[in-house]
């Protein structure tokens, strides 16, 4: 789970990935696209194997400074819009979205000749497209942004930076100046994980990196800088996440690089 200023839109070219927003989720298959606003947390997972295209921007490479017409009137009530959280189109619904987007990404990945431009233009088409289909909501007064989704962000800064650690739920809960039991159920209403849940599955997440990132060191080693307090647990733990021991992940992942 992670959220970034800018907003993210992502196009499934193959295969099944499931994207998740606190308290939905989108299975996206070939052909479909969807679009997540700035500062909304998210999660995305391949369903066996994907090939995706994504494109991450700020909405000034839209708008220019935050004085512009754009801005004003465009892209900051749509940013500001608490329903676009999520906006998920259907392959063959909109095929000029579809179009828009591949122009912008091929025009990027291929380096062209004033992609800048080509880039800029296709995904203003997009915005204008989210804002149209928000503008009531967008136009209407604004509700505070919800409370969990607050706290749940200052919780999961806390266990990004610290998961190598030996962090417990109380540290955790006061991270975002709650109770243990508040905390508990914040993650499982925004996330559907506790926060030990989540806290392993990240260790084993950040582990995997480790393997791939750092074939020198030792899965021992590995083990511990992921927060496992033994090899055997590390090894048990991520065969249950990614059913092959870590050593097997490692030399398929240098088998495929090779």
């Amino acid at each position: 789970w992670h959220w970034h200023e800018e907003i993210e839109i992502i196009y499934l070219k193959s295969g099944q990935m499931e994207i998740k927003i606190p308290s939905k989720s989108f299975l996206l298959q070939k052909g479909d696209c969807v679009a997540i606003n700035s500062n909304v947390l998210h999660y995305g997972a391949a369903v066996g194997e994907c090939k995706l295209h994504s494109l991450v921007f700020g909405p000034s490479l839209i708008a220019g400074n935050e004085d512009s017409v754009f801005a004003q009137k465009y892209m900051q009530p749509l940013v500001a819009c608490h329903n676009f959280c999520g906006y998920f189109l259907k392959a063959g619904d909109r095929e000029d979205v579809a179009h828009w987007f591949q122009s912008a990404f091929e025009a990027l990945a291929n380096d062209s000749y004033g992609y800048e431009f080509t880039v800029r233009d296709n995904l203003s088409h997009i915005c204008l497209f989210l804002y149209g289909e928000f503008k009531l909501q967008a136009d209407s007064q604004n509700i505070p942004l919800n409370q969990n989704n607050l706290r749940i962000r200052k919780m999961l800064a806390f266990i990004h930076k610290n998961f190598a650690d030996d962090i417990s739920v109380p540290e955790i809960a006061s991270m975002a100046d709650i109770s243990e039991r508040e905390c508990l159920r914040c993650f499982q209403k925004t996330i559907q994980f506790s926060p030990i849940q989540y806290l392993l599955k990240y260790r084993v997440m950040q582990g995997a990196e480790m393997l791939l990132r750092n074939p020198t060191d030792s899965i021992s080693e590995i083990a511990t800088l992921c927060g496992f307090d033994s090899p055997s647990n590390f090894s048990k733990t991520f065969k249950r996440f990614y059913n092959c021991t870590p050593r097997e992940y490692r030399n398929r992942g240098i088998t495929q690089a090779g």
